[in-house]
């Protein structure tokens, strides 16, 4: 790399990372005016505050992550044009696509750290995140619980619960039911199932046993029975929010579970494993968008930049946004959907540098 490589490869990792420092703390401000209020009157302990906005960083630098590399690549880039830097180095001899290695090189380098907090880091934000907003923030608990769950867990149990919050592991109108051959064989019944996470089993209160015979039924109650069954709470809550806390391994296992089971969900938590790629990859096609419509000097200045900048990257978050939740809704393909954007302003990449070019 040479001189010119590392300045431009320092302006832009920098100010990435500062466009991040000014616009977290704002976030974090916005965010405590809302529920400073909720937080005093439940007495919420410092400690879980802390936490809260720690993990409120993590989640809110990876949703805004296409804005702020968009934005910061922008400014820096206009500034270099207003002060004619970009007509010195292509006028020594520089061709438009060497000017734009050190941009490619830190957009690579922005994409594995996307990369990586997608797969690992920001999972782990995103639970903790929803679980404070839930366990302290929301008036209404039922926003928490999964309501009228059946689902296949193998090839001849099916499990039914009216409802299932996922703060307290708690269920309630527990059903399992057991199929020889398209038979009902059993049928076990609990008021309340209750996950015990010490030996991952769970407590069922009220129990009742019904096991179907030719001559007749037989029938076992107990006040209370633990025992280890074949699924965990995470199969009876929330479709989005679970995903959204898996890394990618657990996400995988989870998926391939799922699909096995004959779940109605897989796009839902295939859109969240494919927007895990679709990120990383947006940050290169983001920077070679800002660097052609900001590399010309314009009569307006970094204004006219910044406004086109901005209604593109809105644009952008617009698109990602409708076709994901078309994707969970409808029958297109979730891989179609993620990567519909990408390969739309992709194209619009290509477009815009060719004519930067002349």
């Amino acid at each position: 790399m040479k001189i010119i490589d590392w300045y431009i490869l320092k302006r832009y990792l920098a100010t990435f990372f500062v466009m991040l420092l000014l616009f977290i703390p704002i976030g974090i401000v916005i965010d405590v005016s809302e529920k400073i209020n909720k937080i005093l009157a439940k007495k919420v302990p410092f400690l879980e505050v802390a936490g809260y906005y720690g993990d409120f960083t993590l989640y809110f630098a990876n949703m805004l992550f296409p804005i702020f590399l968009f934005l910061s690549v922008i400014w820096f880039t206009s500034k270099l044009a207003n002060n004619t830097e970009i007509i010195a180095i292509l006028g020594s001899g520089i061709s438009f696509m060497r000017f734009l290695r050190p941009y490619i090189i830190g957009a690579s380098i922005i994409s594995l750290l996307a990369l990586l907090m997608g797969f690992f880091f920001v999972p782990k934000a995103s639970k903790g995140f929803n679980d404070f907003r839930y366990s302290y923030l929301k008036n209404n608990p039922q926003v928490r619980e999964t309501q009228h769950v059946y689902k296949q867990i193998n090839d001849t149990q099916y499990i039914y619960v009216s409802s299932f919050n996922y703060i307290t592991k708690t269920g309630s109108n527990f059903n399992l039911e057991t199929f020889k051959d398209n038979k009902l064989i059993s049928k076990e019944h609990s008021n309340t199932i209750q996950w015990n996470e010490k030996d991952s089993a769970y407590n069922l209160f009220g129990y009742t046993k019904r096991i179907v015979g030719t001559m007749g039924d037989k029938l076992h109650n107990e006040p209370q029975k633990r025992v280890k069954l074949n699924f965990e709470p995470d199969d009876l809550t929330p479709v989005v929010y679970v995903a959204e806390t898996m890394t990618l391994g657990e996400l995988n296992k989870f998926i391939e579970k799922e699909r096995a089971r004959g779940s109605g969900n897989i796009n839902s938590y295939l859109v969240v494993k494919y927007k895990k790629y679709s990120i990383p990859v947006s940050a290169f096609i983001l920077t070679i968008i800002a660097v052609a419509v900001s590399s010309m000097k314009r009569r307006g200045g970094m204004g006219v930049n910044l406004a086109m900048g901005i209604a593109l990257a809105f644009t952008f978050i617009f698109f990602d946004k409708v076709f994901g939740t078309m994707a969970e809704k409808s029958s297109i393909p979730p891989l179609l959907a993620v990567w519909f954007p990408n390969v739309t302003f992709g194209i619009l990449a290509i477009f815009l540098i060719r004519n930067a070019r002349r």
